[in-house]
This record gives structure tokens, C-alpha cells and sequence, in this order.
């Protein structure tokens, strides 16, 4: 059974996958994990990860990549910035498990939206899981999720 896991140390061995990045390979461990920032990790019965995302905790919805690094205080979205997987459908129940748990644990975050690229599989992806689309912006695309 996969079980959710979340990165919260820039000694992981897990952070080694971020090199699979397809979205945002070039964002530094540093700003992926820390205290607005975390990695949840769908980890398949071995302990290997089957899906991995990465979320910036803010207190309004980005429309560039730089717009993630902007300070915030109390956070009310939860922006999921890239996401890939190893498995058919694992990307799926990650954003599924995380949104549930950032409810169960963030109760002041009320927004759950991306930060996706203009590319028709992030549309495809985002539509298909329930998605809608928020904003539409120069170079990316905010889909929201309710």
C-alpha cells in the first residue's frame, strides 16, 4: 500500500530524485525544503518513490516562478509547483494524499492551486484530476483545485 511521506530535511537520501525533475529541475534543494517549502513523496511498498511534488506555502497565487520566493507570513494556498511520477496514476493520488493532508495539518491553508507550464499535458493532467483553470498568465498556468 503507498504511504505518504514528506521531506523536511536537506539530508534525505530521497532528495537525490529531485535530478528527475521534468518541470522545475533547475529550483535548488534549499528552496524546495523549508519552512513555506516541503516535498511529499507517494512511496510505493519498498520504499521507493512511485511520485514526488513539490509545495510552496503562500499567502497569494504566483504567476512566475519568482514569485514563489516572496516572502509570506501565514500561509492560505498550498501552490504545487511540479510534479512527476513513476507509476501510472501515482502523480494522481500524491496530489490527492497531500491536499488531505495539508488539510488535516494546515487548517489556515484554503486554496490548493499549481504554478503549471503552458503545455497540454499539464492541462490534460490538471483537467482530468479535477482541476480548473484559475489564471492563465504569460509563461504558466494556475489550475485550481477544490
Amino acid at each position: 500500500m503507498p504511504a505518504l511521506y514528506i521531506i523536511t530535511d536537506l539530508t534525505d537520501p530521497l532528495l537525490n530524485f529531485i535530478k528527475d525533475d521534468p518541470v522545475r529541475p533547475e529550483i535548488a534543494n534549499e528552496q524546495r525544503v523549508n519552512e513555506s517549502s516541503k516535498i511529499f513523496v507517494l512511496l510505493g511498498e519498498h520504499q521507493e518513490p512511485l511520485a514526488i511534488t513539490c509545495v510552496k506555502f503562500m499567502t497569494s497565487v504566483p504567476s512566475t516562478v519568482q514569485d514563489l520566493w516572496l516572502e509570506t507570513d501565514t500561509p492560505t494556498h498550498a501552490v504545487f509547483y511540479t510534479i512527476w511520477s513513476y507509476q501510472a496514476g501515482a502523480g494522481r493520488k500524491l496530489i490527492l494524499e497531500a491536499r488531505e493532508y495539508i488539510k488535516a495539518n494546515l487548517p489556515m491553508v484554503t486554496t490548493y492551486i499549481t504554478l503549471s507550464p503552458k503545455t497540454d499535458l499539464a492541462r490534460r493532467f490538471h483537467l482530468k484530476n479535477g482541476a480548473s483553470i484559475h489564471r492563465e498568465n504569460a509563461s504558466t498556468i494556475n489550475y485550481l483545485y477544490s
